[in-house]
């Protein structure tokens, strides 16, 4: 499903925490930093739609590691939300985080849903087992590892697997994952 070592870790890690930094806030725990919510269609067109804003928003404004973006920021940001059927830019980064956890979580060659928890836990079984990773390098994986499944919380809506899974062909086209 991913590629052998860390490709998932990386992306559970990036979902994690990098959403905010994208506009250069302070980086929290998953749990701290987003809440689940129950995604509908209207969440879900309303994302795709944002995309191509919320891009060149980005590109206009790279973000500074640690920073939060300015007050003048944060208002065309609330403001790219609210275009688009948000209230503010705080509840699309929470759609945008519930649908990369789905997303993180569905095979891109079979389209079946695994919970991100079971493929980290899986990951790291597979390290454990491998005896040709030295001391030191499996001692990082394993490192990055645990950090991503202690920051990746368990899906609270599973509503929100079929509602991604359906979507997930134009979520990854407005993403650029195509």
């Amino acid at each position: 499903m991913f590629s052998k070592f860390g490709t998932l870790a990386a992306f559970v890690s990036a979902v994690a925490i990098g959403l905010m930094s994208l506009i250069g806030a302070p980086a929290a725990s998953a749990q701290d930093a987003f809440n689940q919510l129950q995604l509908s269609e209207k969440h879900i067109q309303g994302f795709i739609a944002a995309q191509p804003d919320i891009t060149q928003f980005i590109e206009r404004n790279p973000a500074q590691e640690g920073t939060a973006p300015t007050d003048k920021q944060q208002a065309e940001l609330d403001g790219i939300a609210r275009k688009h059927g948000f209230k503010d830019y705080t509840e699309y980064d929470d759609v945008a985080y519930n649908i990369s956890v789905i997303l993180s979580g569905i095979d891109p060659d079979t389209g079946k849903y695994t919970d991100p928890i079971e493929l980290i836990k899986k990951e790291i079984a597979e390290i454990n087992a491998d005896t040709q990773i030295s001391a030191a390098e499996k001692k990082q994986m394993l490192d990055e590892l645990n950090d991503a499944l202690k920051n990746t919380p368990p899906v609270k809506f599973p509503g929100n697997i079929a509602l991604v899974s359906k979507n997930r062909e134009a979520l990854e086209k407005a993403l650029g994952q195509q």
